[in-house]
């Protein structure tokens, strides 16, 4: 599989200061305005302490690929201080309008800052004190778990793949839950992104027990599926470590993702044939 080179990722900020979330959307924003594939949504809105924020959303629609589009959702900013993922959905945004076959067949919705507060502050939790990966689905009064609650709803999602970064991490890992094919999935996203970063082949990672990478275990009141739908999507979180370099990171990322839409595209057209 030929992988295609991503973009490069806008300017990180200086520190001490808020990160500029209308910067970072920029390019987006310019791509949204005149194509055909990138729809921009500006109609999820809250506010924190009398100031008014959005949560960004972007549908990128692949062309045709077959009779029903197979819709993803795709995040990343839960927590404010894992820029990493953040800038690798900018990035990988470019790139599938650059080359929107990589697309083909998909609806592909992507929430690039999931926590807005959290991400201008380079904080993990929200301004209103919460970690909101923590708050799915167990009746939380946080407007940002309400409004991606209500997306991951409305959206009947087939597949769902959250970006984190780990800081006690020495390579890149996986979580993975929902439907049964969804081990198929990461077992090559995480060969792919080892072209940049090592794999974390420790037996326990961030408490819970892994092979070769993967752990089918996680924390409750995750960002996930909505707990009665059924059938389950598959969902995968993926696990970039901290140190290494920003580029690298944001490149393993790009890489497992677009993986994961080639793989899951193999299987939609095997499906029919089992």
């Amino acid at each position: 599989m030929t992988i295609a080179a991503p973009f490069q990722a806008p300017a990180k900020p200086a520190r001490n200061t808020r990160r500029s979330l209308a910067d970072l959307l920029a390019p987006l924003e310019k791509i949204a305005a005149t194509s055909p594939n990138l729809v921009a949504n500006h109609d999820a809105k809250f506010e924190v302490n009398g100031e008014s924020y959005e949560l960004p959303r972007y549908l990128f629609v692949g062309p045709r690929g077959g009779d029903t589009p197979i819709r993803v959702g795709i995040f990343a900013g839960i927590h404010g201080d894992e820029p990493e993922g953040v800038h690798a959905l900018v990035q990988f945004i470019q790139l599938l309008e650059a080359h929107p076959e990589l697309a083909a067949g998909y609806y592909l919705s992507f929430y690039p800052v999931c926590n807005p507060t959290g991400f201008e502050d380079g904080t993990r939790h929200a301004r209103g004190g919460k970690d909101l990966n923590r708050e799915f689905w167990r009746n939380s009064n946080e407007p940002e778990v309400h409004l991606l609650q209500a997306e991951l709803k409305s959206r009947s999602f087939q597949g769902i793949i959250s970006l984190h970064t780990d800081d006690t991490s020495d390579g890149f890992y996986g979580f993975v839950s929902g439907a049964t094919l969804t081990k198929s999935l990461i077992k090559p996203a995480l060969a792919a992104a080892e072209k940049f970063l090592p794999r974390n082949e420790r037996p326990v990672i961030d408490g819970f027990a892994a092979r070769n990478g993967i752990i089918v275990e996680a924390y409750e009141g995750i960002l996930s599926a909505p707990p009665k739908v059924r059938p389950r999507p598959f969902e995968i979180i993926l696990e970039t470590p901290a140190t290494p370099p920003e580029y690298l990171k944001e490149l393993a990322f790009v890489t497992a993702l677009q993986t994961i839409l080639v793989e899951y595209n193999k299987f939609i057209a095997y499906a029919p044939n089992l």
